[in-house]
């Protein structure tokens, strides 16, 4: 079964909103003298506050990682990929819904106050209740804003972001009580408010237990440390001994890993490959701040907790009658590492293929000895090691050939769009699998 991709999801939900909105519109409405103007203007902010707040709460949603949906999604990379995106996305609407509440003041300056659209009666609480709502909209709005600015900012720290992101579900939670007050009350009387209904309750379940903190606790085994080892000074080899509700992993999956509560949970590659004995292993690169000092503060002996296995990155997804074409860039060798592992007890049943494994320096990286020895007991692995500094860099004409072929491939970005666009100069169009790690 194909996966659904990231903007297909999106998209589709977008289309579903506006048709409900667009139901609403064509019924009947009450006789009216409000001017065209002023009706267009409540027309746009009900459809882009709605637009905000589904796709907030598909945020919601998705940030209790989900691994039901990791199936039709492709895998728990692309679920964060769905979840970054489509909060992108509602805060560029929710910033429009803002523009056009603030457009009022235009329009009185220019057709004046006549022809507004009659406010709803409200009276008592309930009116008190929609004035709290509209403020704490209006303030949410900036948060998200903030929010945005500071997430699209890499340079911002990772542990920083994290304590601020933290307040997203209160944020949410604001703007779903600003949703359900403020919402026109006919449209509860239609698809729409029923369609409302359910994604406030979706993003409000996904805010509850996000505040909650025990998103992924049912996937979560503890452990200890029971090796650590510096094969190279960029990389940490972590060996984990988890506790028996550890689920075990096919080659290839990740977990996020907390090695400290204070800086919360990373999502690493099991590198190795399952053997029975709750026994994980994690090759990590030191890429920021928090990777960067991991060296300095693992040792033996210390407490880890582990959640997952997540990732759809498997072996078994291959096609079996496609050229098999596995490329590794840097630190993105791990799930290949697991892969070779997971073959060494019955070698002649492992598939052909040609494994590219991409460096900076050939001679002095750790990784090769270790590829080396794990295929040289496998006669169908093809090993092809590419050494920038050895100028043996990996080009995408070496690629294509005349059979059909299907690549797996986990390594920086910049290569995979690099080794893209190169195949389609050929003609090729080979299936691309890819993990999606950028999670912030």
């Amino acid at each position: 079964m194909g996966n659904f991709s990231m903007r297909t999801i999106i998209t589709l939900l977008l289309t579903l909103v506006s048709l409900a909105w667009g139901w609403d519109l064509m019924q009947p409405a009450p006789t009216t003298d409000a001017h065209p103007l002023w009706i267009a203007r409540q027309q746009l902010l009900t459809l882009s506050g709605f637009l905000s707040i589904a796709l907030m709460s598909l945020v919601m949603l998705l940030a209790t990682r989900p691994a039901w949906l990791e199936r039709p999604l492709g895998g728990m990379d692309r679920v964060y990929r769905t979840h970054k995106w489509a909060g992108i996305v509602a805060v560029v609407f929710a910033a429009l819904h803002w523009l056009i509440e603030m457009s009022g003041e235009v329009l009185k300056s220019v057709i004046g106050r006549a022809g507004r659209v009659p406010k709803e009666p409200f009276t008592g609480l309930l009116e008190v209740l929609r004035e709290l709502a509209g403020d704490m909209g209006e303030w949410a709005i900036y948060a998200v804003l903030v929010m945005l600015a500071i997430t699209l900012w890499k340079k911002f720290p990772y542990r920083n972001w994290r304590v601020l992101h933290r307040a997203m579900p209160v944020l949410y939670l604001m703007l779903a009580f600003h949703a359900a007050l403020l919402a026109p009350t006919t449209s509860w009387r239609q698809p729409t408010g029923a369609l409302l209904a359910v994604l406030l309750v979706a993003g409000v379940y996904g805010a509850i237990r996000s505040l909650m903190g025990n998103i992924g606790r049912s996937r979560e085994a503890a452990g200890r440390i029971v090796a650590v080892e510096h094969p190279s000074g960029d990389v940490t080899t972590v060996r984990c001994h988890l506790e028996k509700n550890w689920r075990g992993h096919q080659p290839g999956q990740f977990a996020f890993v907390s090695f400290d509560d204070r800086e919360g949970a990373h999502p690493f590659t099991i590198a190795s490959a399952d053997q029975g004995n709750n026994t994980v292993t994690f090759q990590i690169k030191a890429l920021g701040d928090y990777t960067g000092g991991l060296a300095q503060r693992l040792r033996p002996g210390q407490r880890v907790r582990v959640e997952g296995p997540y990732g759809r990155f498997n072996l078994k997804r291959r096609d079996r009658k496609a050229r098999q074409i596995w490329i590794a860039g840097g630190i993105g060798v791990t799930p290949f590492l697991a892969w070779l592992e997971s073959m060494q007890a019955l070698p002649d049943q492992a598939p052909a293929a040609e494994l590219h494994y991409c460096t900076r320096d050939q001679e002095g990286d750790a990784f090769v000895p270790r590829l080396q020895a794990l295929c040289a007991n496998l006669p169908g692995i093809a090993l092809h090691i590419h050494g920038a500094r050895q100028g043996r860099k990996l080009k995408a004409d070496s690629l294509h050939g005349p059979q059909k072929a299907e690549i797996w491939f986990c390594g920086p970005s910049g290569l995979a769009i690099a080794l893209r666009d190169g195949l389609r100069a050929t003609g090729a169009r080979p299936r691309f699998h890819q993990e999606a790690f950028d999670m912030r």
